[in-house]
């Protein structure tokens, strides 16, 4: 039987929880503080611990964080009635798995109950801990991206709407279907519309299908992609495309869970969660009377500001690594990693075009390098227009300038130096005889 630690100071919802646990097959252990949270698992080993984060004293935050310590993989839920998206991934940055804003349903809590013990029995049979930060394709490291995750464990159970706002490139859909992969709506469908990519006159039908004979050529019925997602996530790109004459039947439908399809007469339900992005600022479409104030404030509820890869460059070399592996794989190559030179270019470079871009940058690479290793000379020039720094934190001479004669110098004397100067060894690492290496390394005055 599973054993079930509930932490919470009001002994009404003391009581039910344990009722409500114990009619479930759990074995339920109740404490009203911290102190006697302690005392209990000292004493006992326990599958979940369930807690308010409002206790007096000592609060479920740091019952969470003193937990923590003791035990990593002991999986915490925090519940509260004084709940915000910040606290929420505050808790989720101390390693709680869920949060839970009270009133909570109760076949709400025993589903995420049930959900996170079955995560906790799988992960110990596959021998892993706590997910990897990149469980969902999102790969980084940094603040910025840690907390996108923590945002992402917080409101991956809410029914509400989240908008997620950032430039082009950034990983929105990764959020979005980070999200729904995270959700008990996982194991339904994640539907994804391209709202800049679809005519306007055909954006109705696209989302709510159409009856036989609702227009010319519509020989049957045909679901639209909101029933689709039924029971699911419907996810709405580039949101701020869509035309104005849709956003008031996307805003009836958000209300009411209801629709109808073209030509149709009867109303027909999707349970779906709505999931928006986009690289506008909203609020100025509002002014400019392109976008519905009152759809906005609908799509608003859970805001997820994705951050510029300029603003998490210490996650780069993480990425690089990630697109190497890929792209190596795909195009059947041997590529190793990038050198030195070139990882303190990809760095350095501002990156307008986010992490596509950076994508873009290093599936390139693979394509044209004749090395095991990326080098300066297989980079576009135009990541050159920087200044960069040596080792010693000095700036180095800014490569705006640099001719390809200039590249491929670089390129023979990081080749040489990794080789300790073994001619026959960076020949072979450069793609081209001894010979024509002794004539170039007399070109450039490396002899």
């Amino acid at each position: 039987m599973q054993k079930i630690l509930v932490v919470e100071d009001e002994r009404n919802i003391l009581r039910f929880l344990s009722k409500l646990l114990k009619q479930e097959g759990f074995h339920a252990e109740m404490a009203a503080n911290f102190e006697e949270a302690a005392s209990r698992l000292s004493d006992m080993a326990f599958d979940l611990i369930l807690t308010d984060m409002k206790l007096p004293g000592r609060s479920g935050l740091d019952l969470l964080k003193w937990m923590k310590e003791k035990d990593p993989e002991l999986p915490v839920l925090i519940m509260t009635a004084y709940g915000s998206i910040e606290s929420a991934v505050e808790a989720m940055k101390a390693g709680a798995v869920n949060y839970l804003t009270k009133p909570v349903e109760s076949d709400d809590l025993l589903a995420i109950i049930r959900h996170t013990l079955l995560h906790k029995k799988t992960a110990a049979a596959e021998g892993s801990g706590r997910p990897t930060e990149d469980q969902y394709g999102i790969i980084g490291q940094s603040r910025p991206i840690q907390e996108v995750l923590a945002t992402v464990r917080v409101v991956c159970n809410s029914r509400s709407t989240v908008l997620i706002t950032g430039e082009s490139g950034t990983g929105k859909e990764l959020v979005a279907r980070a999200i729904h992969k995270a959700s008990q709506r996982a194991p339904y469908r994640f539907v994804a519309i391209n709202c800049g990519a679809i005519p306007g006159e055909l954006m109705e039908n696209e989302i709510f299908g159409h009856e036989a004979g609702s227009y010319t050529g519509a020989i049957s019925k045909e679901a639209g992609k909101a029933e689709l997602a039924n029971r699911g996530t419907l996810f709405l790109d580039e949101i701020g495309e869509m035309p104005l004459s849709m956003q008031i039947k996307l805003l009836r439908f958000i209300q009411e869970k209801d629709f109808y399809r073209v030509g149709g007469s009867e109303p027909i339900k999707a349970d779906c969660r709505i999931i928006a992005s986009t690289n506008r600022d909203l609020e100025e479409e509002i002014g400019a009377g392109r976008f519905r104030e009152d759809l906005f404030y609908r799509l608003n509820v859970i805001p997820v500001q994705m951050p510029r890869l300029s603003e998490r460059k210490e996650d780069i070399p993480l990425l690089v690594e990630h697109f190497l592996k890929r792209y190596a794989g795909q195009n059947q190559k041997f590529v190793k990693g990038v050198d030195q030179r070139a990882m303190e270019v990809l760095i350095a470079y501002d990156w307008p075009g986010n992490i596509r871009q950076l994508e873009n940058v290093i599936e390139r690479a693979i394509v044209l390098t004749r090395y095991d290793t990326v080098v300066l000379a297989d980079l576009p020039k135009k990541l050159f227009d920087i200044e960069s720094r040596d080792k010693d934190g000095e700036k180095i001479a800014g490569l705006s300038n640099l001719k390809l004669p200039e590249l491929e110098r670089a390129a023979i004397l990081n080749a040489l130096e990794s080789e300790d100067w073994n001619q026959t060894k960076a020949s072979i690492r450069l793609g081209i005889t001894r010979r024509q290496l002794r004539t170039k390394m007399v070109k450039y005055n490396l002899l």
